[in-house]
């Protein structure tokens, strides 16, 4: 169906969906967006209400936020998202005016979701991670056909408060989320592994967990605010005949790098299989 064209001066957030990616988002959306125009809903009404008083914002039904919301979030697994948009398919046929559906689905292209919805709706494809809920994510996006970009605007402005966005072509976006998306999972790991070395020699379990995160934090930053490659910042903390080094080559027995590289392959082949 076609419809109304709408200036957004700003916008009702809808979730669909609150689970700890949809609730991550949720509480980013709370910084920049007043809690009248932010609804929720949820499989499990006890973990929106909850959500609701927290943030705060209010509750609504699957149906109440599909005719209500100008962004409507998708946060649900991709094998319930059929189930999920057959449900909706009639509020949304039957709306006159303009709205946007927002997807997180891993494995789902945009055309998938337009074919779920029964209609060509404007589609905003997304892929954020769980630093969302700090403010400090990293999230993918793909515009759609017939999302302007005046409502990409009000989106990356509603949603400012999850991170930092970046425009990809939806071609890549189940490599960047194996990157982006699923890397926090990764980085946990090796926080993990690198405290338990830390405890191995002698340090208490909470500063070496401390030691480690903060570490990660602070070299992250680094790469970014240098804009220097990771290999020579590495190399800059390798001093020759140094401990750094050592360690290094340690990691290249064990095969870090390719480890690492196979996670990511593994984690973007998965995607594209997912449905």
């Amino acid at each position: 169906m076609m419809m109304k064209d709408k200036v957004f001066s700003g916008a009702k957030l809808g979730f669909i969906g609150v689970g700890n990616m949809g609730g991550a988002l949720v509480r980013a959306a709370r910084r920049n967006t007043p809690s009248t125009d932010i609804c929720i809903a949820n499989r499990s009404p006890e973990k929106a209400k909850a959500l609701a008083a927290e943030i705060p914002c209010r509750v609504k039904s699957n149906a109440e936020i599909a005719q209500w919301a100008d962004y409507v979030f998708l946060g649900v697994k991709p094998q319930m998202m059929g189930d999920l948009l057959a449900e909706l398919a009639p509020v949304l046929a039957a709306r006159e005016d303009r709205f946007l559906l927002v997807t997180m689905a891993a494995g789902l292209d945009i055309a998938a979701i337009q074919a779920m919805a029964g209609g060509d709706y404007p589609v905003l494809r997304i892929m954020p991670n769980t630093p969302c809920s700090i403010g400090e994510g990293m999230i993918l996006y793909t515009r759609g056909p017939g999302v302007t970009e005046e409502e990409e605007r009000v989106f990356l402005e509603a949603m400012a408060g999850a991170g930092r966005f970046s425009a990809i072509p939806e071609r890549l976006m189940n490599a960047g989320s194996a990157v982006a998306g699923c890397g926090p999972a990764y980085v946990d790991l090796f926080v993990e592994a690198l405290a338990d070395g830390g405890v191995a020699c002698g340090l208490p379990r909470a500063q070496a967990l401390e030691f480690a995160a903060q570490m990660v934090v602070g070299s992250a930053r680094l790469i970014l605010e240098s804009g220097q490659h990771p290999g020579v910042l590495k190399d800059a903390v390798c001093s020759p005949g140094g401990s750094t080094i050592q360690g290094v080559r340690k990691l290249e027995e064990a095969g870090f790098r390719a480890g690492v590289m196979n996670a990511v392959i593994a984690a973007c082949e998965k995607s594209g299989n997912l449905k």
